[in-house]
């Protein structure tokens, strides 16, 4: 029989880590169940301390080939750059 669960996408924050870091996909039939299973898969280590699972069909992403036309404005803004800005002697790690 065809599974007919949706695709979830995976996200752990590690122990070590601030931010979530995509791991993977899964198919659940819901968001509790695809929660539960990323926790089976995706840390048997006991090495992540928060799971993210989001339907694989609600994420919307842009082109690799759109790279050019999409980056292009920022590229015209260099004021946001952090070269503009004298850095205090001892800060380290900005």
């Amino acid at each position: 029989m065809k599974n007919n669960w949706p695709l979830w996408e995976i996200f752990i924050r590690s122990q070590h880590g601030l931010s979530h870091k995509h791991v993977g996909s899964l198919h659940a039939p819901d968001a509790e169940m695809a929660i539960k299973n990323a926790r089976d898969v995706y840390t048997r280590r006991n090495e992540g301390v928060s799971i993210w699972v989001l339907p694989a069909e609600q994420i919307t992403a842009s082109s690799p080939g759109d790279r050019e036309p999409l980056y292009e404005p920022a590229r015209s803004k260099v004021y946001r750059h952090p070269t503009f800005f004298p850095m205090p002697d001892g800060v380290e790690h900005i």
